[in-house]
Formats: structure tokens, sequence, C-alpha cells
């Protein structure tokens, strides 16, 4: 019998990579931003960061971004609403974002 929760590898739950001062200053503490896609689960998310980044995961916190009203001169808009994973690694591992 095959469980609910085997570990398979999907390369396209996480999106990219969310750069911003605040998750700049993060990276410090070990703890990364990705945009994941939206029916995707904590434990998909952490399999596919460790097998795609070798690496250990600690800890995920997962929140879904809502809509944000965005006014271009006279027309009104709507942004996507996306998922937003924080990935929290052990201590001896890093995720190479930048080239030095």
């Amino acid at each position: 019998m095959i469980s609910k929760n085997t570990k398979k590898l999907e390369p396209d739950i996480i999106r990219y990579p969310i750069i911003t001062d605040k998750t700049t200053k993060n990276i410090e503490n070990n703890s990364y931003c990705f945009k994941v896609t939206k029916n995707s689960n904590k434990t998909q998310i952490k399999c596919t960061i460790e097998q795609t980044f070798n690496v250990k995961v600690k800890k995920i916190n997962t929140l879904n971004i809502p809509h944000k009203t965005k006014t271009i001169g006279k027309f009104k808009g709507k942004t996507t609403q996306y998922k937003k994973a924080i990935i929290q690694l052990d201590r001896q591992y890093k995720i190479k974002l930048f080239e030095d």
C-alpha cells in the first residue's frame, strides 16, 4: 500500500525567492523566503527545498498574501494573490542566492 505522504520532488512548487530589504537581513539568520504555488503544503515545500538545494530544513511558515488594490492614473486593478514560504534552515546549511 502506498502512503499519501510519499516524498516526491516537485521542482515547479518553488516559483522564485523573494528578495527585499527585510528578507535580505533575514538571510543572516538563515531564514529564506520563497514564492510557492498556492496549492502546495508544508511537507511538499520542505521535501522540494531539501532535495533542490541539498540542505536540512528546520522550520517552515507559510502565509497567503491577499490581493492589493493598485491605482495607476485613473485605472484601478488588483495584484495577484500568492503564497509565501518562510524557511528556516539548520545552522550548518546555507542557500547561495547571490553570486559573489
